[in-house]
């Protein structure tokens, strides 16, 4: 019995890793804006990754090349949109915002997901969805006004937390991609060829930006978003969904926003308002919401005939 607790334990413990290792990225991302440009840490980012997985994952490539080849516009598109877009919009996004919004408007994504799901999918959300996402939604802008929603209509929003809305918004496209397809791919095999995408689409982009050298201030950091939320993080998140389901893992996603809030304060000197600790719960409030499944009407007739 015993064993089997710490088991549990130790499982619990992978969801929470893969959070704490993105969420440090949302703060690593903050930082080093200040030392590298958007397209030049995203780059090096993948590439990094690239070199280190290539060792293991090239031969097994190209061995499985023929059930590779017929997703490669698939894997193509994945690529665009979890890799292309959403981190380099959220790298531009950090020159203009701070991380403890990025992880805010990143706990977004659950809510974006069901509406993307609704326009590809044709999967109509339930009265719980659409309640949770308006409410989430709600919060969101109350977070991007800074706790004023009459100020940012006469203000406006920070430039940055639009780019990271736009981010989180393309991202939800990857995740309903993937249930839309539901490619019968070794998931290592699927992400190597997804970054090997992602290396070609930043080429015509470093051709006309420019690629920043790496130095003393923004090695590490690089160092960081190729080894951590590429590689690892990805691998823990997925050995955590084999173990203990995709909707008990999903839930672990709703405390990045704190994690990341942590981290920028004790590292960054970033403030954390009454703004936030309100908008911040009301998007959970709606996430939470959102998740929840209706009670079937013949399950409830049923219980009432018992009674």
């Amino acid at each position: 019995m015993l064993l089997k607790n710490k088991t549990a334990v130790w499982v619990l413990g992978l969801p929470l890793m893969a959070v704490f290792i993105w969420s440090f990225n949302i703060a690593v991302t903050r930082y080093v804006a200040e030392f590298i440009s958007p397209v030049s840490i995203s780059f090096y980012r993948w590439l990094l990754a690239f070199i280190l997985l290539s060792p293991f994952m090239l031969p097994r490539v190209w061995k499985n090349r023929a059930v590779i080849r017929p997703h490669l516009k698939q894997l193509a598109v994945l690529s665009a949109f979890g890799m292309v877009l959403y981190q380099g919009l959220a790298y531009t996004a950090a020159q203009h915002t701070t991380a403890t919004n990025m992880g805010i408007i990143n706990a977004f994504i659950p809510v974006f997901t069901v509406l993307v799901s609704w326009i590809i999918l044709r999967d109509r959300p339930n009265r719980f969805a659409l309640i949770g996402s308006a409410l989430s939604f709600f919060g969101l802008l109350y977070v991007m006004g800074q706790g004023d929603l009459h100020r940012m209509l006469q203000l406006g929003v920070h430039w940055g937390d639009v780019l990271m809305v736009l981010a989180v918004f393309f991202y939800a496209f990857y995740g309903v991609f993937l249930k839309k397809w539901q490619l019968k791919l070794v998931l290592l095999e699927s992400l190597y060829v997804q970054i090997a995408f992602s290396l070609l689409y930043h080429l015509p982009f470093i051709f006309w930006l420019g690629l920043d050298r790496l130095n003393q201030h923004n090695l590490m950091s690089v160092v960081y978003a190729g080894i951590f939320p590429s590689i690892i993080a990805p691998l823990v998140w997925m050995l955590a969904v084999q173990k203990i389901g995709p909707n008990r893992t999903s839930i672990f996603m709703n405390l990045m926003p704190i994690c990341t809030a942590i981290i920028a304060y004790l590292w960054l000197n970033e403030a954390w308002t009454i703004a936030h600790t309100i908008g911040g719960l009301v998007i959970l409030s709606g996430i939470l919401l959102a998740q929840k499944k209706p009670t079937p009407l013949l399950t409830v007739r049923m219980d009432a005939q018992r009674d």
